[in-house]
């Protein structure tokens, strides 16, 4: 392809072609494009040297230093300058691109003008940036909210802490069969009342509780069994009041204290461990059964929690654990999973929900077993 054919191709793809011919020094080859004339002092016209950066595109200056070592080593792609901005005679802004490349022995400068597309690709690009400071703020501004939030909540768990108390003194009263009936109301929702207060806490502390430290040697780890065995033991009036059994279901293969050890915190296991038998109370009918499992699952402990309630929707399976998922209870503030989502993964386990064949749900988690 001759020389002249390759300098027109480069004009039709609105390129301006310099040959350099020494340092610093150019010749303008080819068509000269349009957009020239907006930029330059005098008329320039094919075969005309240009000096740069004295006489055009100071900006130049520093990349042709950069294309002098490309050309002296003799390189065999291209370099470019990246985009650089020049104000024509009219004072609009413009783009501006450079490359040097190398043909056969000719040293070769191409400047080009972005085109319109250019422009606004920059000014999405500034839009993001703008939307991206506007989400930090609106960050911030949440951050502060939730704080706030979890002061009004802590003082509420406070008020409700004296009313339980005076509920309690009440029972010890000579009440008509009608108000300890009464009485009986007010301690459900009481009780009700403090699992919606405690969901709430743990999800506004249950980002920074999940990264303060927990135990993975054996001697100080928490004991799973016990800590079942221990929630059992504490949910079992409230379930009875409403019917509901739960019991503790332990699969055959261990016996040893040390073999139910695992990763992470004993009180925070507990949170874990009563948060799903509570969803697992809500979701559940009169007269059913709950059962917590617990095996051995090679270096993992295996936990799950069967009810016999209706089952999760399955457009809602995919947000359980996030937080203020609702599951098919709307209304409700949907925190307790997310705790444990971020507990237990936070320990190396993992957590997830089944249906069960015979209707109802399964909860499950595995954590990794505590070495000594």
């Amino acid at each position: 392809m001759s020389d002249s054919i390759i300098a027109d191709l480069f004009a039709a793809l609105d390129f301006l072609v310099l040959e350099r011919i020494e340092p610093g020094s150019f010749r303008v080859t080819g068509t000269i494009p349009d957009w020239l004339g907006l930029f330059c002092r005098r008329q320039l016209e094919s075969g005309m040297v240009l000096l740069i950066p004295e006489e055009e595109f100071p900006f130049l200056e520093n990349f042709l230093i950069d294309a002098e070592e490309f050309w002296l080593e003799g390189g065999n792609t291209k370099i470019k300058s990246g985009a650089w901005v020049e104000y024509d005679r009219r004072g609009r802004e413009r783009y501006f691109e450079a490359s040097a490349i190398s043909m056969e022995d000719k040293k070769i400068l191409l400047i080009q003008l972005q085109c319109e597309d250019y422009t606004e690709k920059q000014s999405i690009i500034q839009k993001a940036r703008e939307n991206q400071l506007s989400h930090e703020q609106l960050v911030k501004e949440n951050q502060k909210k939730e704080i706030l939030i979890h002061c009004i909540i802590h003082d509420i768990a406070g008020q409700l802490s004296g009313i339980n108390c005076c509920l309690a003194l009440l029972e010890f009263e000579n009440l008509t069969a009608k108000g300890k009936e009464r009485l009986e109301i007010g301690r459900r929702q009481s009780i009700k009342q403090e699992m919606l207060i405690r969901e709430v806490l743990d999800a506004f502390s249950a980002d920074v509780q999940s990264l303060e430290s927990f135990n993975a040697n054996i001697e100080n780890a928490p004991n799973i069994l016990r800590v079942a065995q221990e929630v059992v033991q504490l949910l079992t009036p409230t379930f009875a009041l409403n019917k509901i059994k739960l019991r503790l279901n332990l699969a055959e293969g261990a016996d040893n204290d040390m073999a139910w050890k695992v990763i992470g915190d004993k009180s925070r296991l507990e949170r874990v461990v009563s948060n799903l038998a509570e969803n697992a109370f809500r979701h559940s009918p009169s007269e059913s059964t709950i059962v917590i499992n617990l095996r051995q699952d090679g270096e993992f402990i295996f936990a799950a929690v069967d009810d016999e309630g209706s089952g999760v929707p399955r457009n809602a399976v995919a947000s359980l654990f996030q937080k203020f998922s609702q599951g098919n209870k709307p209304g409700r503030i949907g925190l307790g999973l997310y705790f444990c989502r971020i507990t237990v993964e936070r320990w190396g386990g993992e957590i997830g929900y089944s249906p069960r064949p015979e209707n109802g749900s399964r909860f499950w988690f595995r954590l990794p077993k505590a070495r000594e």
